[in-house]
């Protein structure tokens, strides 16, 4: 197993650049965590739409928000609520089934009520 972490080098904010501006990205260093990657594939795109996903339903993961967890197990668990819902009971457009009905965990698309049984 090979594991690799991208790491991004931001230049520095300039004067007068709004708080939400993105920075400029200078350098990007490559760190095997695990194993000894293929350095020519590695690539960030899937877990960056992962991490949008993720932030886009549950309010608790944006910015200036006032929905936290106060406890690690509260946020713990609304991960592992978001996670079964995700791949048990939401049908995916571009499967067009649940991603659990594509691997052949499920023969069905679970209702909420299957979901908290």
């Amino acid at each position: 197993m090979t594991t690799p972490q991208l790491v991004k080098v931001y230049r520095a904010s300039r004067d007068g650049e709004q708080r939400y501006s993105p920075a400029e990205v200078v350098d990007v260093e490559v760190v095997p965590r695990v194993g000894m990657p293929d350095f020519e594939r590695i690539c960030t795109s899937h877990i960056e739409r992962e991490n949008l996903t993720i932030r886009m339903a549950m309010r608790r993961m944006t910015r200036l928000t006032n929905t936290f967890s106060k406890k690690w197990a509260n946020l713990k668990y609304a991960y592992a609520l978001w996670f079964a819902f995700y791949n048990f009971c939401r049908v995916h457009s571009s499967l067009r089934v649940t991603p659990a009905m594509q691997a052949g965990i499920a023969n069905h698309v679970w209702s909420l009520e299957e979901l908290l049984a």
